[in-house]
């Protein structure tokens, strides 16, 4: 549903993402994981077309991406805390969102799963956090798109909104359809994840299934899983770096200039 190719970002002199190839595939839950700066939200804004690349290419459901952005109509995306107007009633966001796309199929499961109607009348600015989540959910999955790019997306919701959230994701991956997700919350990416993307300082270190990762790292769940292959990367960057000279400074070790 992605495929990217040689994807490639600078800021200045940080090479944030570095020859980055990556293919999600449809009907699958890809848990794209990584410490912090990893490249993590580099490569979720060079798909939605919020940053460009400086070089390689990617397609999303076979629409390869251009200055246009067309491509961007098959993807839906939920952000960890989206934006909304204040003033606005819940009615008046959904309004406003429907209109973007008046012809396009509508799935507005999630709208009545969240008791959302309860909702319609009340501004944005006085609503508690977790029914800004549900909304924020409600939009991303209404347009029906192939790909959908989830952020943090229970992040705020109670356990009965989240579990209504992850059947929603579960289905969608049962039409065939793509999820990329995002989360520190390893236990919610067990539930959820068929494979994973492991990147880290820009690289793609790590891209399979579930059971690839089990394999090669040697455990039996997902979380010590991902921490092992932290730790592999840490001890990768240790090698680089001999230790400081009397300078205070440290020397980089001869293989890595």
């Amino acid at each position: 549903m992605i495929s990217a190719n040689g994807l490639r970002k600078k800021f200045a002199a940080l090479e944030v993402l570095d020859d980055v190839s990556l293919d999600v595939r449809p009907g699958a839950v890809t848990a794209l994981v990584g410490p912090n700066g990893s490249g993590k939200t580099t490569f979720i804004k060079i798909v939605l077309g919020l940053t460009r690349a400086d070089a390689g290419s990617f397609s999303v459901d076979g629409h390869l991406a251009d200055a246009a952005g067309a491509y961007r109509r098959h993807i839906g995306y939920m952000p960890q805390a989206a934006r909304f107007p204040e003033n606005l009633k819940v009615k008046d966001v959904l309004a406003l969102i429907r209109a973007l796309r008046p012809d396009a199929p509508r799935d507005e499961e999630l709208v009545s799963a969240f008791g959302l109607a309860a909702e319609m009348d009340k501004a944005v600015g006085t609503l508690s956090g977790g029914t800004r989540q549900k909304v924020n959910a409600a939009i991303a999955f209404l347009f029906r798109p192939s790909l959908l790019i989830l952020d943090e997306p229970t992040a705020g919701l109670d356990p009965v909104a989240s579990g209504i959230l992850k059947e929603k994701i579960r289905q969608v991956r049962a039409e065939g359809r793509s999820v990329l997700i995002t989360s520190h919350i390893l236990a919610e990416l067990e539930e959820l994840a068929d494979d994973v993307a492991f990147l880290c300082d820009g690289r793609l270190r790590f891209a399979g299934t579930v059971a690839a990762l089990l394999e090669r790292t040697g455990q039996t769940r997902l979380e010590p899983a991902i921490a092992a292959l932290m730790r592999i990367e840490g001890a990768r960057r240790s090698a680089l770096v001999e230790p400081a000279t009397t300078t205070g400074w440290p020397t980089p070790a001869p293989e890595a200039l």
